[in-house]
């Protein structure tokens, strides 16, 4: 244990020399869904009803920007190596290293995203649905992007590869977090999609750690 609470504790001083990098990300969520409400007309009620999509995919690709940085930097000064040779089963450092970066910029992500689609219109349950959609969703992208960046981390220019690889595998929780929004928006029950997306999330939290250390411990095969 505390090996793992070195391991997240060094992520955070980490993220404290490089503020920036994670001020990037909600930096982009506010600037997208801004210029989404600046390009519609004045008290345009079509666009409450784009909202959840608008947030949703704004949320997607803000995340998107700081995947690399999960396992790249620990690659280059030799960290990650010492890591897959460390006592401590390196699936679990692996779990605090994406619960690290979900602190870091999912979670900033989630608390603006409300206040942003306040602006767009929305109120009432399908705001909290929205906020409670991206609660559970943006761990699953923390957890399949780290997959990715796994699998990616010795290749050159993964950067590239990364969106091209994280997009598809991540559409079923952006359909079932925005049709939660949107059942909400109609009046009706918002729980089953929300149950989809906690399902996905439980598979993720339980399966990808497992991947990614297969992966990483493969990257220096």
């Amino acid at each position: 244990m505390r090996a793992l609470l070195a391991t997240g504790l060094r992520e955070l001083r980490l993220a404290a020399r490089s503020r920036a990098d994670w001020l990037m990300p909600p930096f982009f969520l506010a600037v997208v869904v801004t210029l989404f409400g600046l390009g519609a007309e004045p008290n345009d009620p079509r666009l409450a009803a784009f909202a959840p999509a608008i947030v949703w995919v704004a949320a997607l690709l803000a995340a998107l920007l700081t995947l690399e940085r999960l396992f790249r930097a620990d690659y280059d000064d030799g960290t990650l190596e010492q890591l897959c040779l460390a006592p401590t089963p390196l699936y679990l450092t692996v779990l605090v290293k994406l619960g690290t970066h979900w602190l870091l910029s999912g979670l900033p992500l989630v608390l603006l995203s409300v206040p942003l689609a306040a602006g767009l219109g929305m109120s009432g349950a399908p705001l909290w649905t929205l906020a409670a959609g991206l609660a559970l969703g943006t761990p699953c992208i923390s957890a399949v992007g780290g997959f990715v960046a796994a699998l990616t981390v010795g290749l050159p220019r993964a950067g590239l590869l990364l969106p091209v690889l994280v997009l598809p595998l991540i559409t079923p929780v952006v359909i079932f977090g925005a049709g939660a929004v949107r059942s909400a928006q109609q009046g009706l029950d918002a729980s089953a999609p929300l149950y989809f997306v906690a399902a996905i999330l439980a598979l993720a939290m339980s399966l990808v750690p497992w991947a990614c250390s297969t992966a990483l411990r493969n990257a220096f095969d």
